[in-house]
């Protein structure tokens, strides 16, 4: 019988020895306080001055341009009566510093190509003095802001003069507070017609028709509107045509 081995267990390890702590990072610097141009100067520092707007300076290309920065012209008026065409934005500037531009309608005008679709927008602008003074524009571009840029700036350009009177039998004042006589005009499928108005009636007209009126120096008149007034671009064709014809019938 062959003797067996007896195996004895092993022994068991003693405990590992535990590792120190580490150091401890030291805390970092705290850097310096900024100043922007709106904040507080901090520190010693100046506060930077801000860049003032500057103005663009009107130089005139045109042989009429350069006459009414001379002073030979000095209305809107004589240019009408002499037959002269305007081209500059500029030259409507200089003869009237009051006008006041608002946007009456903006649009998007998308269109099928074999590209894609494209987009583009449409404003049309409205500029006047409320004194006898009217131009309306139109201005198109793939930007909004350049489309209204275009449209003010063609809207300086179709300004034109209006006569104001007092064309009420009710009223029989001499003041310019209406239209002189009735009138009519149209722009595409819109007609409107304005008809005189004693004082202190107000404005008879929808909205955007009533802020037109506002803007050629109208208080107190009547209005008629035939065809698709929403139309804007139509209807503002319209009012000018309308008020174009107490200048030249007048």
């Amino acid at each position: 019988m062959s003797q067996t081995a007896q195996t004895k267990p092993g022994g068991r390890g003693g405990p590992g020895g535990r590792g120190g702590p580490g150091g401890r990072g030291g805390p970092g610097g705290r850097g310096g306080q900024k100043v922007y141009g709106g904040g507080k100067p901090t520190n010693g520092q100046s506060r930077r001055p801000r860049r003032e707007e500057e103005e663009e300076v009107w130089v005139p290309k045109t042989i009429l341009g350069k006459k009414v920065a001379s002073g030979e012209i000095n209305s809107i008026e004589e240019i009408i009566q002499d037959g002269l065409r305007i081209q500059e934005a500029g030259i409507i500037k200089k003869l009237l510093p009051d006008l006041k531009s608002e946007v009456i309608d903006v649009g998007i005008i998308q269109k099928m190509t074999s590209n894609g679709q494209s987009t583009r927008f449409k404003a049309i602008v409205a500029t006047g003095n409320q004194n006898g003074y009217l131009g309306i524009g139109q201005g198109k571009s793939k930007q909004m802001r350049i489309a209204i840029e275009k449209a003010t700036n063609q809207a300086l350009l179709n300004v034109s003069p209006i006569k104001l009177g007092c064309g009420s039998w009710e009223c029989r004042c001499d003041e310019k507070h209406s239209v002189p006589f009735k009138i009519r005009g149209k722009g595409g499928s819109v007609t409107i017609e304005i008809i005189p108005a004693p004082r202190g009636l107000g404005l008879v007209a929808g909205g955007k028709i009533k802020r037109l009126l506002e803007l050629a120096g109208l208080k107190d008149a009547w209005t008629t509107a035939k065809g698709s007034t929403p139309t804007m671009n139509s209807t503002s064709k319209a009012i000018l045509d309308c008020l174009k014809q107490t200048f030249s019938q007048g």
